[in-house]
């Protein structure tokens, strides 16, 4: 497979450079301690349904666009709910969990490789605030971070790409998007955008109809196939 001509890379965040489920499996269980590992993976997929279901509301213009730390609040008072707590400081304490989550083992020091020959723009559904406190927790350091909230919508909404295009002021094609969500590289497909799957284990793997410019089992694989040194 040839390696795509590139001018920067755009990177998804949520999953692709962070563990989001086990920031909020340790969130739930700070909620109550006395659940079991089945017990918070229910409340787990309760919180992700809830988000999923509300970013694609947003999506279809069946709700007006709420940033992703509102969500989260809805989320956590579901899930708190669904506990049995009514505590309104432990439910606070639950949303914020949505942005403490913690980077995987390779993420800081491939960004940091990544960062020696391209400039590096993160691009995710997280809204501003939530973006902040992510990058900060997890030691995230970009050129550019960019959120879905400017937009006001969500990833795989083409607006939400299209601001990666315009603040590189470079065409699509010379952009690469990074992410282990196969359904979010086909949003940036869609725009014209180059692509490239990670693997993580909370990833959305690509389907057999998937053509994706290049495909890596790390980030340091990657760095490997784009020839960083």
């Amino acid at each position: 497979m040839s390696v795509p001509e590139i001018d920067a890379l755009v990177f998804d965040v949520l999953g692709t450079l962070v563990d989001e489920p086990a920031g909020i499996r340790a969130g739930i269980r700070r909620l109550d301690p006395s659940l079991d590992d089945s017990g918070v993976e229910r409340l787990l997929s309760l919180w992700q349904r809830h988000i999923e279901r509300e970013q694609r509301r947003v999506l279809d213009g069946s709700r007006p666009y709420l940033p992703s730390d509102a969500l989260d609040r809805e989320a956590a008072e579901a899930v708190a709910g669904a506990a049995g707590c009514d505590d309104p400081d432990a439910v606070a304490e639950l949303a914020l969990s949505g942005t403490r989550v913690p980077p995987w083992p390779d993420s800081a020091a491939g960004l940091a490789r990544f960062a020696r020959r391209y400039p590096l723009i993160g691009l995710s559904n997280a809204g501003r605030t939530a973006l902040f406190g992510l990058n900060a927790h997890a030691g995230l350091r970009w050129h550019q971070a960019l959120s879905a909230e400017d937009a006001r919508s969500y990833k795989p909404d083409p607006e939400v790409y299209r601001l990666a295009v315009t603040v590189s002021g470079r065409p699509p094609e010379r952009l690469l998007m990074v992410a282990a969500h196969a359904w979010d590289l086909r949003g940036a497909q869609a725009l014209g955008l180059r692509t490239a799957y990670v693997a993580r284990p909370v990833g959305d793997p690509p389907a057999g109809s998937d053509r994706f410019d290049l495909y890596a089992e790390s980030l340091a694989d990657l760095a490997e196939q784009l020839g960083v040194g």
